[in-house]
């Protein structure tokens, strides 16, 4: 589960500079980001300076909060790349929107995101690409008592988050079942917590969240019933979100990138065969939530490194990213580079032998 935090109507992108250097509408950006001070945690002076993130010691990484980025947050706790001479430095930002402009912006490496946010990035000209896998499935779409049909969502209020694939499902729910996005309400939450509650509470009609969260609503709100779980729509295993990394990372510090790499392996490994003591190490430090919960998520949403199987599904994907406006030009092949990934594979067989949940 990729936690949708903070402000999620997205900047645009299109007016914004990606460059190396920095630019004055990098200080525009900068200037007008909401609370950034927050962004210092980890972070170097010299990061908010221009040049290039990974200059300094470490990579730097947004910091998310959902089960999506297990594996990085096993691999930071641990520091598993450090072996290898590469710190994995975390730097929080303050929304999710902020998570995906500081990447195209280069004041982090490296990122996990929903793969539409990716989508947006890329076609706005952001030297970025998607190299490695993040969560599957684990998103769902539940309705309030009584909504039990697609029909009966016409004119009910969706709850879900801006250019995100919780706002994608939806949409090709709609489309599958020959309702039109426009003849649906659209709210755009906040937050997962402030989503949950205003569903509780009956503000919102439908809601398009993640696991836990789903299956604590259908079982705390009676009569609440779950649509689906994507995987009628996408297939057993689809793609939630991805992790992205600057090309140019990829150029100058590979090395760097496939310890980073590696060390997800790890501890994708670790939480595949010791998933209590890792839970145990990363609720409270890393996820606000309950141990109950935690179990839950991690089995439906599992955290995979391995997702070349995804290719064809993340960019078919932009189909629907397209017709809903949100991007000009669909993202070719080129959007996606597992070469890293596919080094890291074959240089360490023994370690992506014992995994559970590969491609291969």
């Amino acid at each position: 589960m990729c936690e949708r935090i903070g402000c999620t109507h997205f900047p645009d992108l299109s007016k914004m500079n990606f460059g190396g250097a920095l630019a004055p509408s990098r200080r525009g950006f900068l200037k007008g980001a909401a609370a950034v001070s927050t962004i210092a945690m980890a972070a170097s002076p010299g990061m908010l300076m221009g040049g290039s993130a990974h200059a300094a010691a470490g990579l730097k990484s947004t910091h998310g909060t959902g089960f999506c980025n297990l594996n990085l947050f096993l691999a930071h706790s641990r520091q598993y790349a450090k072996a290898s001479g590469t710190e994995l430095v975390f730097v929080n930002t303050p929304t999710s929107a902020e998570m995906v402009t500081f990447l195209g912006m280069g004041q982090v490496d490296l990122g996990l995101m929903p793969y539409t946010s990716f989508m947006a990035l890329y076609d706005a000209g952001a030297p970025v690409k998607i190299v490695a896998g993040g969560g599957v499935e684990g998103c769902a779409i539940v309705a309030r008592p009584g909504l039990d049909t697609p029909e009966k969502l016409k004119g009910k209020t969706l709850g879900t988050f801006q250019l995100d694939t919780l706002e994608v499902m939806p949409y090709d729910y709609l489309k599958k079942n020959g309702i039109s996005f426009k003849d649906v309400k659209v709210r755009y939450m906040g937050n997962t917590p402030e989503a949950v509650e205003a569903f509780k509470a009956g503000a919102i009609d439908w809601i398009c969240t993640i696991e836990p969260y789903a299956s604590a609503l259908v079982n705390d709100v009676k009569g609440a019933v779950m649509l689906t779980n994507g995987v009628d729509l996408y297939g057993k295993g689809y793609t939630d979100c991805v992790l992205a990394s600057r090309s140019s990372l990829m150029k100058d510090n590979p090395a760097g990138l496939k310890a980073i790499i590696k060390s997800m392996m790890q501890a994708q490994l670790d939480a595949e065969t010791n998933t209590d003591d890792v839970l145990k190490e990363l609720v409270g430090k890393y996820y606000k939530t309950s141990m109950e919960n935690a179990k839950i998520a991690q089995g439906k949403q599992p955290a995979i490194v391995d997702a070349r199987s995804q290719t064809d599904f993340i960019l078919q994907r932009t189909d629907s990213v397209m017709e809903m406006g949100y991007i000009k030009k669909k993202p070719g092949r080129d959007a996606i580079d597992w070469t890293l990934l596919e080094e890291v594979i074959k240089e360490n067989p023994d370690l992506y032998g014992k995994l559970k949940y590969k491609s291969a």
